[in-house]
């Protein structure tokens, strides 16, 4: 891994590359999602969405407050985006997953 932190102090630099390791590992919990008028993912926000069957998503990412409808996402799909809710109004997709 290329080290992001060349000029911190030794310690604090193999604990922020633990950290950037964390952010990018594979995901070692899934969750499926029932889009919903305004409850959070009940596992608070993920690492990404998998989208079954094709559709659109409205999501709200971690440092938002409103929905953004990502539209025509194809079946198989991977969203790299840390969401906190995938709204009802607005999702067409199906079979969705989030990857903590």
């Amino acid at each position: 891994m290329q080290r992001l932190f060349h000029t911190l102090p030794s310690g604090v630099r193999e604990a922020a590359d633990a950290i950037v390791d964390l952010a990018s590992a594979p995901a070692s919990s899934l969750r499926a999602v029932t889009p919903h008028a305004t409850d959070t993912l009940p596992n608070g926000v993920c690492r990404a969405l998998w989208v079954g069957a094709a559709g659109d998503v409205a999501v709200i990412a971690e440092d938002d407050s409103a929905a953004v409808t990502l539209t025509a996402v194809p079946a198989g799909s991977v969203l790299p985006v840390r969401a906190k809710a995938v709204r009802a109004a607005g999702t067409t997709a199906t079979n969705i997953v989030a990857l903590y």
